[in-house]
């Protein structure tokens, strides 16, 4: 472990890619899972579509959760791996293996009772209502295999081992897309088929992780020895908060955005369900990367070598945004070739592609946003994060689209313009606390 960290001092920017690259594959995965439901059930209809379209958001809640818990456990772990404290460092991965299964239990409880009325709040109704009831349901379960997978998940990563999880995912992906058609057409459980082909993936891995959790991973979770701290645990929330509710404006965002594209027709909606697919995809790679970044920004700052931080950090952001220009141009200039992966209606694939072509501007402002706040999350401060990322999606992207929308009569393409304009302030914003922040640390050196 101590060989590993001193690996990643020596060359941090080989260290960053060789942590990112199996969390960009093993995120991409755990997007396709969503990819491959909707690309399935597409050929339903836009009734089929619009549903998943209107769960993706509790969906996007259960991930956003878990996430967070994640991503706070990672940093403290990680911070203490630097420090060389291999005890507190499995009592933190327990802090966060025990708060996250007491969170999933409550989210599943709560998730039950509330599912239908909340359903009804974000617009849907009629057919598409109970398409989306009948999965979300199922996917509730399924959140409670998920949740322990996700903690193991990120306690492999603390340690600098990307390719053990990634290796599980990829198996689970695999697994979810034999069981989609058989599910959803021979067995003729429809939507149902695929929440049910959802969760026997996630069962799966998390029977794998334990496993190899038992085989591979330096750090434990052992009850026996387990101490709790209210220390540790609020060193987990301080980061774990932020960053959970950082996610869930994701959701809040799609929420908002789903009940404007509800007020032009149901095609709309599913139209923008499936650019959102591709949008999940093209900003994977960046949060794959950011998500490495946050182990090794910590394990840097717990070795106090404050003058690795800058580099690494921009080097990153000149990575993504490269890519992200890339990736924009190729959704620019083929957007049908993309959209007909969900489906072959010709009026959604024309209202997906118009969208598109607007939104991708956001790319390259997001990628900003995005890797500074997983760097202030490794640097142990979640806030900084939360509020770059509530001014890209909520406190100027939402009120700006129903602007355009309610007051000005806009086009549903004006959602994207809101989108774009938001994206560029949050970078702005970035950029200088990022500055402000590496300013004080070069400070300590």
């Amino acid at each position: 472990m101590q060989k590993r960290i001193e690996q990643f001092i020596a060359n941090p920017k080989k260290a960053l890619w060789k942590l990112s690259l199996p969390i960009i594959i093993g995120m991409l995965v755990q997007v396709l899972y969503n990819i491959v439901d909707t690309a399935f059930v597409g050929r339903l209809g836009a009734e089929a579509i619009a549903a998943l379209t209107f769960s993706w958001p509790l969906f996007f809640v259960l991930i956003s959760l878990n996430g967070g818990l994640g991503a706070g456990m990672n940093s403290r772990l990680s911070r203490y791996l630097g420090e060389k404290n291999i005890p507190q460092a499995e009592n933190t991965a327990t802090h966060g293996m025990v708060l996250s299964l007491v969170v999933g239990f409550i989210i599943f409880v709560l998730g039950m009772i509330f599912l239908k009325p909340l359903l009804v709040v974000f617009g849907a109704s009629d057919y598409v209502l109970k398409y989306a009831l009948d999965y979300m349901r199922i996917i509730l379960v399924a959140g409670l295999f998920m949740y322990p997978s996700y903690i193991m998940y990120y306690i492999f990563a603390a340690q600098g081992d990307t390719k053990t999880p990634m290796k599980v995912q990829i198996i689970a992906l695999v697994v979810n897309m034999i069981l989609d058609p058989i599910f959803i057409y021979f067995l003729g459980l429809g939507v149902k088929g695929a929440a049910y082909a959802t969760m026997i993936s996630f069962l799966l891995s998390l029977i794998i992780y334990i496993y190899l959790f038992k085989k591979r991973s330096h750090i434990k979770i052992n009850i026996k020895t387990f101490k709790f701290s209210w220390r540790i645990t609020k060193e987990i929330l301080a980061v774990g908060l932020p960053a959970t509710i950082m996610m869930l404006l994701m959701s809040v965002y799609f929420i908002f955005i789903n009940r404007l594209m509800a007020s032009f027709d149901v095609e709309t909606v599913a139209a923008f369900g499936i650019v959102a697919r591709l949008d999940s995809v093209a900003v994977m790679p960046v949060v794959g990367l950011s998500a490495a970044l946050i182990t090794l920004v910590a394990m840097f700052y717990g070795a106090k070598r404050y003058d690795l931080l800058r580099s690494i950090v921009w080097y990153a952001i000149r990575v993504m945004i490269i890519f992200s220009i890339i990736i924009g141009f190729i959704f620019f200039v083929f957007p049908q070739l993309f959209l007909m992966i969900f489906t072959k209606d010709k009026n959604l694939i024309n209202l997906g592609s118009q969208y598109l072509r607007i939104q991708l501007f956001t790319y390259p402002f997001m990628v900003i946003a995005m890797i500074i706040g997983r760097t202030m999350q490794g640097l142990g401060l979640g806030l900084p994060g939360l509020i770059i990322n509530s001014l890209r999606m909520i406190l100027i992207a939402v009120p700006l689209a129903y602007v355009f929308v309610l007051i000005f009569n806009f086009s549903y393409l004006s959602i994207a313009v809101a989108s774009v304009i938001a994206a560029v302030i949050a970078a702005i914003v970035a950029i200088i606390w990022i500055e402000i922040k590496l300013k004080k640390l070069k400070l300590l050196i």
